[in-house]
């Protein structure tokens, strides 16, 4: 591996930059999430929206001038407000095109700064309660990285979860980086079965999306591994180098390019992927369902995010009340979330199925409710 120069390292490890991508709109929370008001912008079980929770936990480990934020145009503003960060610190996508061109983005910017600094990429709308162990992994992966590996973080699953996709462990990464271990393949979401057979043989681990490298190595890597789109995306490259004329460059280049995830545009391919198991909790907070799981809703408790509500005897519900009480009598396992112009009452089973109801609202033209 290369790609840190001697004498670059200080004496307390490489600098770290943070970079977060905010820009999944969370259609399977709606009603609450809008195009108005994605998933990021949300206070959900706590007082901190999304964003500012990833924030908080990015300046654990990164200068506040160190933290990024790359979103869209459509909610620049009020992202930018939410995450409390300097204008030239939020990087903005004229249209969304997946997150392969939001990282290249970021890294060829932060590379005109510093291209040997150690880049951890975060998503915004991501639960993480204990970011001190957070934290203390990104800094763990991060030599790693300096020295030209990309790192994913991947976390010990609990349950054969069939959202996610999976990475499975190769061999380990030596002596120099213990806790480390090269990547043997990515998995996609896989059905029930497979992921309980995951499961129990113990060497798979979920994909958080959560990555740790330098801007030089990702954007050599893509070079590599992805040139359709490191040709595509050289007049931004180019701008973000001088830095001058980027916004220009965006307009003209982004509304091309082909929306690609980093995993299989790049990772899937590259032979320098390491990942970092983890064993604290983490959820993406993607359906009602996982992030009643993450608030400890179970058979026997229930959880009211806001609101006024009335249990009886109603276990192992979700609920969300807004200027009325909502009462819940002899049901369970429910998802009860009143956004005051719609209401939503869903099994938390059935609740990953949410975004079919958002494709129906957008089918009948019910923009109002989008």
């Amino acid at each position: 591996m290369t790609g840190k120069r001697a004498g670059e390292r200080s004496s307390r490890g490489p600098r770290i930059v943070a970079v977060i991508l905010a820009g999944g709109s969370g259609t399977r929370f709606w009603p609450l999430s809008r195009e108005a008001r994605p998933k990021p912008l949300l206070a959900v079980g706590g007082r901190r929206t999304l964003l500012a929770e990833a924030v908080a936990r990015a300046r654990r480990f990164a200068a506040k001038r160190d933290v990024w934020l790359v979103c869209g145009a459509g909610h620049a503003r009020e992202m930018r407000r939410a995450a409390g960060l300097a204008a030239d610190r939020v990087l903005v996508e004229p249209c969304g095109r997946n997150t392969a061109p939001a990282i290249a983005l970021a890294a060829a910017r932060i590379a005109a700064d510093a291209p040997d600094a150690v880049m951890t990429v975060l998503s915004a709308d991501h639960r993480i309660p204990d970011a001190a162990a957070f934290a203390a992994s990104i800094r763990r992966a991060a030599p790693a990285a300096a020295a030209g590996a990309l790192v994913t973080l991947g976390v010990r699953p609990t349950r054969p979860e069939t959202g996610y996709g999976y990475i499975r462990l190769g061999r380990a990464a030596g002596r120099a980086h213990p806790g480390l271990h090269r990547v043997a393949r990515f998995v996609e979401k896989p059905k029930r079965a497979s992921a309980e057979r995951y499961l129990a043989h113990g060497g798979y681990l979920w994909n958080a999306g959560i990555f740790v490298w330098t801007a030089r190595s990702i954007l050599d890597e893509i070079e590599s591994k992805a040139p359709s789109l490191a040709r595509a995306l050289a007049p931004v490259r180019l701008a973000a180098g001088r830095r001058k004329g980027l916004a220009t460059a965006l307009a003209k280049t982004w509304p091309r390019l082909r929306s690609a995830p980093i995993d299989t545009a790049v990772l899937e391919r590259s032979r320098r992927v390491w990942c970092l198991p983890v064993d604290w909790r983490w959820s993406d907070v993607g359906t009602w369902a996982s992030l009643a799981e993450e608030l400890g809703v179970n058979g026997a408790e229930s959880r009211v995010l806001e609101g006024t509500a009335l249990l009886c005897d109603a276990p192992g519900n979700l609920v969300r009340a807004q200027d009325r009480p909502i009462v819940l009598l002899g049901v369970e396992g429910l998802a009860v979330i009143d956004a005051g112009d719609a209401l939503l009452v869903t099994q938390l089973t059935r609740s990953g199925a949410v975004r079919e109801v958002v494709a129906r609202l957008r089918k009948e033209g019910r923009t109002d409710l989008l």
